[in-house]
């Protein structure tokens, strides 16, 4: 019966997909007028490719924005190493996701925007890029694309999956479907316990499954320009400061009061913001200035740098530099119902952690670092204010020690879901005959 419920909700997204598309083009082609899409590039979002394909071997990976892009790029980078023959193709959703990857992607990756889930695109899509190999990061999946990828016989790989109760919960009520799409997979990779057992309740075959661990925990430390880090560290030498990493609407008031609070202990207080997405730079500068509060603007180039009492860093491909320049950093997106962000990055350069309870989409790291002792979680503006003032109290020793227990807390074998990834991927482009 569920097999029949899911098969049924598969056909009626297929046929309405179908029926839209001729809408879903003229959306897209107005968001590209407004600004919203790459107005350069938008029309590979039908399907239609920028540049042509390169002979040989090719393995489209899709990250659909930044954070599972970041989560690729080390085994990307291995792949290249690996099969300097082998072109990688990585799609993304985004214009941010897209402009890191022009910065981060090896020389001979290239980058295409993901098609939208329509017969058209799609078909355009793999009639171009006919790829040897697909890989789909973390947990999108559009329907379409897994159907029509695995109809031409392309193998596939779900790696870096991860599946919170609430999304295995809204899987369920779709019936089949998840079986359907999830069964075309010849492996599936997932981070953590809780993500596998949603998976095999979901009808995932044991033998296809694979918990290798989070790929995130592999990646290399964020970079940054060492000159600007040095220029920043100056002008800020002898300042208190902090971070509020990747905030979302709702916290950045929750931080403004959090800095006011921890202030009146810390004199001369430096707090960073970097919002989720730069594009609310605006917004947040306005909710600086209504706190009263001095404000210096990466984006816009204003303020005064070296006194203002917040910095905001509204600005893309910068997050390195600012895990640098703060020994404590609060994690966004756990304030408020996102499910958190990232905990490795902080803690791969040496930040004293700190995250609100909203953390499912890393609830079993989130809990090794914090039964360490290498994170801490606040829930408001006061219990913020105390874990900053604590940690950033006698020159700064509190957080040191934090930081130098969440990096003993992380595992020794923290690269191998990087290793069983690259395994993977090279055993089924043998296995397909395209190595």
């Amino acid at each position: 019966m569920q097999r029949v419920i899911g098969a049924a909700i598969l056909a009626i997204y297929l046929a309405l997909t179908a029926l839209g598309a001729p809408l879903l083009r003229l959306v897209l082609a107005r968001r590209a007028a407004r600004g919203s899409e790459d107005p350069n590039r938008w029309r590979e979002k039908l399907g239609l490719p920028g540049v042509e394909r390169p002979e040989g071997t090719l393995v489209w990976l899709h990250a659909a924005s930044v954070g599972e892009l970041l989560s690729v790029v080390a085994l990307i980078r291995s792949l290249a190493a690996a099969r300097p023959d082998l072109c990688p193709l990585v799609t993304t959703s985004t214009q941010t996701s897209a402009r890191l990857a022009a910065e981060r992607l090896p020389a001979r990756a290239l980058h295409q925007y993901l098609p939208l889930d329509t017969p058209g695109a799609v078909r355009h899509f793999l009639d171009h890029w006919h790829p040897d190999a697909a890989v789909w990061v973390e947990s999108e999946l559009w329907p379409r694309l897994v159907e029509e990828t695995a109809a031409r016989g392309i193998p596939m790989l779900l790696i870096g999956a991860r599946m919170s109760d609430h999304s295995a919960a809204r899987w369920r009520r779709l019936g089949g479907l998840a079986a359907r799409l999830l069964g075309r997979f010849a492996v599936v990779q997932v981070q953590d316990a809780q993500t596998a057992r949603h998976f095999v309740a979901l009808g995932v075959r044991p033998e296809r499954l694979q918990s290798p661990g989070s790929l995130k925990e592999a990646a290399a430390p964020l970079p940054f320009e060492v000159a600007e880090r040095d220029r920043l560290a100056a002008l800020w030498a002898g300042r208190p400061r902090w971070l509020a990493a990747s905030t979302h609407p709702g916290e950045d008031a929750v931080v403004l009061a959090a800095h006011r609070r921890a202030a009146a202990a810390l004199p001369g207080l430096l707090t960073i913001i970097a919002p989720r997405h730069p594009e609310r730079g605006a917004a947040v500068a306005e909710a600086v200035q209504a706190a009263g509060l001095t404000l210096a603007r990466r984006g816009a180039s204003g303020g005064d740098e070296a006194g203002a009492e917040v910095f905001l860093a509204d600005t893309l491909g910068e997050m390195g530099l600012w895990f640098d320049l703060a020994p404590v950093a609060f994690m966004g997106g756990s304030l408020v119902p996102v499910g958190g962000h990232n905990p490795f990055e902080p803690v791969a350069q040496g930040c004293a952690l700190l995250h609100g309870p909203e953390i499912c989409n890393f609830c079993d790291a989130y809990a090794r670092l914090d039964a360490a002792g290498g994170a801490r979680q606040v829930t408001d503006a006061q219990s913020l204010a105390d874990a900053v003032a604590a940690l950033l109290a006698q020159s700064g020793a509190p957080a040191r020690a934090q930081a130098d227990r969440a990096r003993a807390a992380m595992p020794p074998g923290a690269d191998a879901a990087l290793h069983v990834a690259l395994a993977a991927v090279l055993s089924v482009l043998a296995q397909a005959g395209a190595l």
